[in-house]
């Protein structure tokens, strides 16, 4: 069939399910065995509708096409018996025995021996492999999986598993163009054609009633000058025969160019390893140059000859939250470092793993967190500031049942499992661990000890030697090699395999992802010493080429990316650390001082674009990268293995080390010892951490036995595995991860009532509030946000003045959290400033406000109707200030990739895009009328919503910040807001939905559409909106209103479902008239706990009682779940309402 007939069919197949023909559509999925609907397939096995099932699978395949396809079968007709068994129907199980299993009888005789003895058992669980089956539903679902799995692997499927993008009612679409032809052909058109029928051409009737010549065969088609106008079906259809287009990659380094042609590979702008050029390296083998004392330009003096402004905050996020950041002015990669000083040489730390320690790694913000992975497959987290060992997990299959049959063998026949690589993810919210076996475990962090399951992958046949996160297409994926000689690319958030890269002849060892003038490319080695690059597609490798060594080969970059370094030990034992010349494919210098037969396979690091080390002799060896002598060796006191294992930091302060017996020791410089003594005297609640302390063994578990034994195990941790790590852009600009967003509890039913009425908070007795204490006299807060970790909370008043309350350690708080039931400190520094914002001469009263936290909590942004002013957070101290009005910024938010890319909105209604390194506006964006008031990022859909006093909203692109949707908010009918009425956005945990906040409303949007979901409208005669925010985990949302009332909605529904009113948390003596509600804030961790800012210059903290647990009772379900945002149109209002 013509691959114009294979579309033809996609488009009637749309068509039938557009019109709800639905047998048919699923008879014509088999009969053309084009597209296998997964979904129609899960639904028939759920059913247990066995003949549907084998009848749509024989569309596909058959029985004995592939070891996939018998498999597939085998396990459906294995249920189908099992089901008939447990029903007590003999006779049928007997007839589904002889008729459907015995044909699998001549592969494997014993297993249908085996299968046949089930019929002589009262119980079939009776049998040890069977003794775990469950009921049918649960069998069903683990079979489900498997088989999910199979259909995947099988090469029949390829391509038959997605479905063409297609407009909706393409079909219609194209009948709708070839009419609109016909007409344009007729000699007389009239001007509403009548066409009733498609059986023939359309011809509008001639007044004599003769009918124009048919197009089919009008000889002067070709010269119509619209007929042209529709090209034929081929060129828009989904599958293309031309080859689709490539970035010029990668050019220099085709040694062994690619089969597949096309014109993009050419020698102009290859992927520029070196300026403009990616890998123009490895071109052909060459020698280093002769001169070896040829001084190359270092990328730190080029980097200093661009630097317009001493200023930047990339490096902000190494800078954990206690810790004093490094000043700005003189300090970043770029500076030179004269000394050995500078390196971390001084043994401060010795820790003990329990076992000995293969790959480490530490957090890429909080600097001082070691993540370690041992030979006995266990994985540590130390706190190394502090010597506390936060998490120890030991290694375990989360889900066997899901495991291919080769592992779940492997792992009866020998449990024992090693750690082979260790990693976070950028931004410190996920790390993965690569372990011997097959498996890839990805693990979500949150902060403290709060380490929670993601993701599994049964990733490759053998070991797993290397793992890495990459962000191609702006979407966080890991990248995974091993002994069956592949590299794939797995999506860090579903755990979906989007690439494998075949082409390695031997086991693949390393992988270095890397990205060059927006070109996103991985290099691989492999251990017959081959080096490759591969770009995110199926054209295969663009390098082929020899490391030195010719074996376990790793490469790096160096932390400004703008170099790049290879390790290598050869069989012999020979190591060899060398820089490449990107441009030209060879060596640029081979760096000497190793021992001449090193005990074993060295490893090595980059850090501070200035140094290497690696681990060699029982020593560590450090050289200057632009010299290729051996600068210095430490020997770390003594105690290391021959090639010990060597991780730096990000700031390239502390150094961990391998030792022998166990061991880890942290070595730092300067800078090192005193961010260690910070944590010093820190003590981290590891109560949970016992939890895990025992080793569990691995039972030999039969495959059927894992797989039911796995089901309570795969439904109980859907919930924790499936939720992504994902920022909340908060209604104050800041950016925060939600790892930390503690399980909200499960909203049980209420038995105590059958009628729901809302929770009314009276006294304050019904809830726990906490005044935090006041010295400073504020008139009035106008912002207000936790800080990140959670542990304080900071405000900016009216009058220009920053105000940070501290929750301290201690035993009535032994998380250091900020908590109701304790008072927190009102912080300032030893030296008494406060962080005061500049202000215009007029009154700083009527100035609006703003402020954003970056991530690590080091720096607040803000502005009160002046210059726009970053402070350091544990001084106090003004970095900079900068952009003077006229036009005052009025709404702060940070990128959420990219902490020196600021959106700031503006009070003459422009959003200006400045990047802080460079001192520039980058964008200018206009489109709404009025001040701006709210800002707020979506990573996932990358997009900027802006929200302004207009009352309107838009969306931008926030790649190229090119305008995308606006809308005006829908006022309620004879609701006039005041001139000056803010309008808040903020995005939903699922960064696709948004909460607005407006005086008049609340309502919930869908981002790509800009349509109004959900809206609630108080009643006509009560108090405006002030603020509003989601609850961190996005389940509750929490509004303040001028009668000084705080209510409580369920953001599923907005219904209201707890109302605080004042006489619970104002003193008698102060009237609620005169005291009001102006911002609210939602803990970052804490989903029940948030703060609110007076009028009156104060703040509250409230939670609810410890015996309730969360605020109220949800309100009846309606339409189905309240879990999600539910699309809905605009509706009525509810009943609550009235209420309000």
């Amino acid at each position: 069939m013509s691959s114009l007939s294979r579309e033809l069919v996609f488009l009637i197949l749309q068509f039938l399910d557009e019109e709800k023909f639905k047998e048919t559509v699923h008879k014509l999925e088999q009969e053309s065995g084009f597209f296998f609907n997964m979904k129609y397939f899960e639904d028939e096995v759920h059913n247990g509708n066995w003949d549907e099932v084998e009848k749509y699978l024989s569309g596909f395949t058959k029985v004995d096409d592939n070891r996939y396809s018998m498999k597939i079968f085998f396990e459906i007709r294995k249920q189908k018996y099992l089901e008939a068994l447990d029903k007590h129907d003999r006779s049928k199980a007997v007839e589904i025995l002889v008729k459907d299993l015995k044909v699998f009888a001549t592969f494997n005789e014993e297993l249908f021996k085996e299968i046949t003895q089930l019929l002589t058992l009262e119980n079939f669980r009776e049998n040890e492999q069977l003794s775990k089956y469950g009921d049918t539903k649960s069998a069903r679902a683990i079979m489900l999986v498997e088989l999910k799995k199979l259909i995947e692997a099988n090469p029949l499927f390829r391509d038959k598993l997605q479905f063409p993008n297609l407009k909706n009612s393409r079909l219609r679409t194209l009948i709708n163009q070839s009419l609109n032809w016909q007409h344009q052909l007729c000699k007389n058109p009239r001007p509403n054609p009548d066409i009733k029928t498609l059986f023939v051409d359309h011809s509008c009737g001639q007044p004599n009633g003769a009918r124009a010549p048919s197009p089919a065969n009008n000889p002067l088609l070709g010269s119509l000058p619209k007929a042209g106008g529709f090209p034929p079906l081929g060129a828009h259809g989904p599958f293309q025969p031309t080859q689709a287009p490539v970035p010029t990659p990668l050019a220099g380094w085709m040694s062994n160019p690619s089969t597949v042609t096309h014109a993009a590979v050419s020698g102009a702008g290859a992927i520029g390893l070196g300026a403009p050029s990616i890998p123009a390296a490895l071109k052909h083998p060459r020698t280093p140059p002769t001169n070896p004392s040829l001084d190359y330009p270092s990328a730190d003096s080029d980097h200093v000859s661009k630097r317009t402004r001493p200023m930047g905050i990339s490096d902000e996020v190494n800078l954990p939250v206690n810790v004093l950041p490094v000043p700005f002015q003189g300090h970043g990669h770029s500076q030179a470092f004269n000394a050995t000083d500078d390196l971390p040489k001084t043994v401060t730390r010795t820790l003990n793993q329990g076992s000995s320690p293969m790959s480490m790694d530490f957090h890429p913000v909080q600097q001082t967190l070691l993540l370690v992975g041992t030979n006995m497959g266990d994985i540590g987290l130390w706190e190394v500031g502090s010597r506390e060992r936060l998490v120890l997990r030991n290694f375990k299959v989360w889900d066997l049942s899901a495991c291919s049959m080769t592992l779940q063998a492997a792992l009866v026949k020998d449990p024992g499992v090693s750690v082979n690589r260790v990693i976070w993810s950028p931004d410190g919210s996920l790390f993965g661990v690569a372990y011997s076996r097959h498996i890839v475990q990805i693990y979500s962090y949150n902060n403290g000890d709060d380490v929670r399951q993601h993701l599994e992958i049964d990733a490759h046949v053998g070991g797993v030697n290397d793992l890495a996160f990459s962000h191609p297409n702006k979407q966080l994926c890991v990248i995974t090699c091993g002994d069956d000689k592949t590299i794939k690319v797995w999506d860090a958030a579903t755990g979906a395999k989007q690439y494998t890269f075949e082409g390695h002849e031997a086991p693949v060892y390393s992988v270095c992802p890397h990205y060059k003038e927006n070109i996103q490319f991985i290099f691989s080695t492999a251990l017959d010493g081959k080096i490759k690059a591969w770009l995110y597609d199926n054209l295969g490798s663009r390098v082929d080429y020899d490391a030195p060594g010719r074996w376990c080969t790793t490469m790096a970059y160096s932390a400004d990316g703008t170099r790049l370094f290879s390790c290598g030990t050869s069989k012999e034992g020979e190591s060899f650390i060398v820089e490449w010349n990107e441009s030209e494919g060879a060596v640029k210098r081979t760096y000497q001082g190793f021992r001449k037969r090193s005990l074993g396979v060295v490893q090595f690091d980059t850090t501070k674009n200035r140094f290497l080390a690696a681990g060699d002799d029982f020593s560590i060896k450090f050289w200057d990268m632009d010299n290729i002598q051996l600068l210095t060796t430490v020997d770390a006191d003594g105690g290391l293995p021959a090639s010990p294992r060597i991780r730096f930091n990000k700031d390239g302060t502390l150094l961990a080390v391998s030792a022998n017996e166990n061991g880890i020791k942290i070595l730092a410089n300067t800078d090192g010892v005193r961010l260690l003594r910070t944590f010093e005297n820190l003590s981290y609640d590891t109560s949970r951490t016992s939890e895990a302390m025992t080793k569990p063994a691995i039972s030999p578990i039969s495959a059927a036995a894992a797989a039911a034994a796995a089901a309570a195990a795969t439904s109980a941790g859907l919930t924790e595995r499936g939720s992504s790590m994902v920022a909340i852009t908060g209604m104050n600009g800041d950016a925060r991860n939600l790892g930390d967003v503690k399980p909200r509890i499960p909203e049980e039913s209420n038995d105590k009532s059958k009628i729901w009425k809302i929770t009314e908070i009276n006294e304050p007795s019904q809830c726990r509030s906490q005044k935090l204490p006041e010295n400073l006299r504020v008139n009035k807060i106008s912002r207000l946000i936790y800080t990140n970790s959670g542990n304080a909370i900071l405000a900016l008043a009216s009058n220009a003045i920053h105000l940070l309350w501290k929750w301290q350690r201690s035993d009535r708080n032994s998380s250091g959290k900020a908590t109701a039931n304790v008072s927190p400190q009102l912080w300032q520094p030893s030296s008494g400033i406060l962080m005061t914002n500049d202000i215009t001469d007029s009154n700083p009263e009527e100035a609006v406000p703003c402020f954003a936290l970056s991530k690590n909590d080091s720096y607040v942004m803000s502005a009160s109707g002046g210059k726009i002013s970053l402070f350091n957070m544990m001084t106090f101290k003004t970095m900079t200030t900068f952009m003077p009005p006229p036009p005052a910024a009025t709404f702060l938010a940070f990128h959420p990739q990219d902490n020196n890319i600021i959106a700031i909105g503006m009070d003459d209604s422009t959003i200006q895009i400045y990047n802080v390194r460079v001192d520039e506006v980058k964008s200018k964006l206009k489109g709404h009328t009025k001040r701006i008031t709210g800002l707020a990022f979506s990573h996932v859909l990358n997009v900027l919503v802006s929200s302004g006093a207009d009352a309107q909203l838009c969306v931008w692109n926030s790649d190229g910040w090119e305008k995308q949707k606006s809308r005006f908010l829908q006022l309620p009918p004879g609701r006039t807001p005041s001139a000056q009425a803010d309008t808040r956005v903020q995005f939903h945990q699922d960064q696709i939905h948004f909460l607005v906040v407006h005086e008049t409303q609340l309502a919930i949007y869908e981002t790509t559409k800009l349509e109004c979901l959900k809206q609630w409208v108080p009643r006509d005669s009560s108090a405006p909106i002030s603020h509003a925010t989601f609850s961190c985990d996005s389940q509750l949302i929490y509004a303040s209103f001028l009668d000084a009332t705080v209510c409580v909605f369920s953001s599923s529904n907005l219904r209201l479902r707890c109302r605080i009113n004042p006489s619970a948390y104002l003193p008698a003596s102060v009237s609620s008239s005169s005291v009001q509600p102006l911002v609210i804030a939602a803990h970052p961790q804490e989903p029940n706990q948030f703060a609110v800012g007076l009028s009156d210059g104060s703040v509250h903290v409230f939670e609810p009682l410890e015996s309730e647990g969360k605020w109220g009772v949800p309100p009846p379900i309606e339409n189905g779940s309240a879990s999600s945002v539910p699309a809905t149109s605009v509706g009525a209002l509810g009943s609550d309402q009235a209420q309000r």
